[in-house]
C-alpha cells in the first residue's frame, strides 16, 4: 500500500519543523563555542530532517529527537531561541508539554 505523502507547504505544521530545523542546524553551524556533542545535535537535526521526507513523523519520535538535541546542546544561551523554535514546532504535533518537561518519553 502505498502511502500519500502531503508537500512540506501543505501542512503548516511540517512548514514549521522544516524553519525550526534549518534554523537551528544555522545556528549551531554559526556557534563557535565548542560543544562536546555538537555531532549527535547535528545527526539528530538530519534525520528529523530526513523523515519529513516521509510525511508527518510520529510524535514519539520527535520527543525524543528534541529531547536528545536539547541534551547535545546544553544550556548554550546562543542556540535557545532556536531549541525553543523547534520544541514550538514538535508541540504542533501534539507532542504534549509534560512529556516534554519529564525527561524521556516512557521515564520516571
Amino acid at each position: 500500500m502505498v502511502r500519500s505523502v502531503p508537500s512540506i507547504g501543505s501542512d503548516p505544521r511540517l512548514l514549521a519543523l522544516r524553519t525550526a530545523l534549518d534554523r537551528l542546524r544555522g545556528d549551531l553551524r554559526g556557534c563557535p563555542a565548542w560543544l562536546a556533542d555538537r555531532e549527535i545535535a547535528e545527526r539528530e537535526l538530519a534525520a528529523l530532517d530526513a523523515t519529513l521526507a516521509d510525511g508527518v513523523p510520529e510524535t514519539g519520535a520527535l520527543g525524543e529527537s528534541l529531547l536528545l538535541i536539547a541534551a547535545a546542546i546544553g544550556s548554550v544561551s546562543a542556540l535557545a531561541p532556536g531549541v525553543h523554535q523547534l520544541r514550538k514546532a514538535v508541540e504542533l504535533f501534539g507532542v504534549p508539554h509534560h512529556r516534554l518537561r519529564s525527561g524521556w518519553p516512557g521515564s520516571r
